[in-house]
């Protein structure tokens, strides 16, 4: 348990070292795991994203957490906090999100380690709230905001995804500390 900040159930939950990056460029590789982006990611850009984590992470305390299966040790992809603080309705706003790599897709895991995410956030953080946001097409995302207790608050136009009618408009949730 050493390496884990916190754990659910079946997920463990840390900081990003240097071994995730092959796993991590396959990740972000993945046509269909990043349908609801603008594209799939260069291997450069990852790196970039992993040194933004791990630097979110130093400031913040939080981060997109690398998350591992704890019966194998088997990374599955990321879930976790991010600081978010382009134009929007409800920014600057800590954002909670997750990205799996699809063999591990259908089985809870964003579910569960969101919620895990969740009372890491109001319990050992002490935020007050946190948001989530999706392209209003990206029903599974959605379905995992719901089933974590957050509320929609309402349709948005990212600034990031302007000129992309298939992934604006996005939606955003809500869940305030209890």
């Amino acid at each position: 348990m050493d390496k884990y900040l916190f754990s659910s159930d079946r997920l463990g939950f840390r900081n990003w070292m240097d071994s995730d990056l092959p796993d991590f460029i396959r990740l972000n590789a993945d046509p269909e795991v990043m349908e609801y982006f603008p594209r799939p990611l260069t291997p450069e850009e990852t790196m970039a994203s992993m040194e933004r984590f791990q630097r979110q992470f130093s400031v913040k305390g939080y981060t997109y957490f690398a998350a591992d299966l704890l019966q194998t040790g088997e990374f599955i992809g990321f879930i976790g906090l991010s600081w978010q603080d382009y134009q929007a309705p409800f920014t600057p706003a800590t954002d909670i999100g997750w990205r799996l790599l699809k063999e591990f897709w259908g089985k809870g895991y964003a579910t569960e380690g969101a919620k895990q995410c969740l009372e890491f956030a109001f319990e050992n953080l002490n935020l007050e709230e946190v948001v989530s946001v999706c392209p209003a097409t990206n029903l599974r995302s959605e379905l995992v905001m719901k089933k974590i207790g957050m509320q929609e608050m309402g349709k948005f136009e990212h600034p990031g995804l302007l000129g992309l009618p298939r992934l604006n408009p996005c939606v955003w949730y809500e869940l305030k500390k209890a």
